[in-house]
């Protein structure tokens, strides 16, 4: 069995109790992977907690803090595994101070409006993470 290695990352909304918008970052790099889209965030650096890596990478990344809302657990152990050597574990946030760009990584964001969710093209690990997301957001709404 192969160790995965933990990436976090923020499905970054508009409002924790009735998402309306998803942030969307368009991945300029390695090159295999630019034109894709993805959640924010990254791998966690030792001596650091999920929830300290992800604020960490948050505010390189969008140069944004954000708080955090609930966790969207994964079928895999509570986390997704996206690739078959990491696994993330994805987190609802807001932003609460900064206005998000892209730093690194990146070269485009996109604000997605509820029910287009899945209307750009989204890394193969994060595709069933959104369709998910869509289906708790909908469910929460009721």
């Amino acid at each position: 069995m192969t160790l995965r290695r933990l990436v976090v990352a923020a499905a970054v909304v508009d409002d924790l109790a009735t998402p309306r918008l998803l942030l969307a970052a368009r991945r300029s790099r390695p090159i295999e992977l630019a034109g894709r889209w993805e959640f924010p965030g990254g791998k966690v650096d030792p001596g650091e907690t999920p929830v300290e890596g992800l604020h960490r990478e948050l505010r390189e990344e969008l140069g944004v803090q954000v708080e955090l809302g609930a966790e969207l657990l994964g079928p895999d152990d509570g986390g997704w595994n996206i690739t078959d050597r990491h696994v993330m574990r994805l987190w609802l946030a807001r932003v609460v101070a900064g206005e998000p760009e892209p730093l690194v990584e990146h070269d485009a964001l996109r604000w997605l409006p509820a029910g287009e969710w899945e209307s750009v093209d989204w890394l193969d690990g994060d595709v069933r993470i959104v369709e998910a997301l869509s289906e708790w957001v909908a469910r929460e709404a009721v």
